[in-house]
């Protein structure tokens, strides 16, 4: 018999001991510089994710930024920052299943460049149907859609 599997919910406020602040390691460093990294807890990158205002945007980068402030750090990790972004953005997609509408507006956050998240919940074209209610203009460059002028929409 195997155990229930966690919902999306718990996943996100399963802090596992985070967040917590550590040394840049020398595999690190030749991308990410000197100095710490903060690992966020997955609860922190959804209240950043929860504070983005209908037609206004946010990048990872731009929430990597905001917990390195929050925690002195040099930098906010790249790769958790952006599973909790994810497991984020299915928390919301099943809030949303159960019938509540006051979710994270996870189709607000996008990728380094203003690019659309295809692994957020509904894919590319739903969230292109949510961006564009709310007044953006999402243009396809490549095989990758991206929030036209998304840097003059940044919170």
């Amino acid at each position: 018999m195997g155990t229930k599997t966690k919902s999306w919910r718990e996943k996100l406020e399963d802090s596992k001991g985070l967040p917590k602040v550590e040394p840049i390691t020398d595999k690190m460093s030749k991308r990410w510089g000197e100095g710490t990294v903060v690992i966020p807890a997955p609860i922190e990158v959804n209240d950043i994710m929860n504070t983005v205002p209908e037609g206004k945007l946010i990048t990872i980068d731009h929430i990597r930024k905001k917990l390195a402030e929050k925690h002195s750090a040099s930098i906010g990790c790249p790769l958790t920052t952006g599973i909790f972004a994810w497991i984020s953005a299915h928390a919301a997609n099943e809030a949303a299943l159960e019938g509540k509408t006051d979710i994270t507006p996870y189709w607000r956050t996008l990728k380094t460049g203003g690019i659309i998240n295809e692994k957020y919940p509904g894919g590319i074209n739903y969230q292109k149907q949510l961006l564009e209610r709310e007044g953006h203009k999402v243009i396809q460059k490549g095989k990758k859609y991206v929030v036209e002028d998304f840097e003059k929409r940044l919170m």
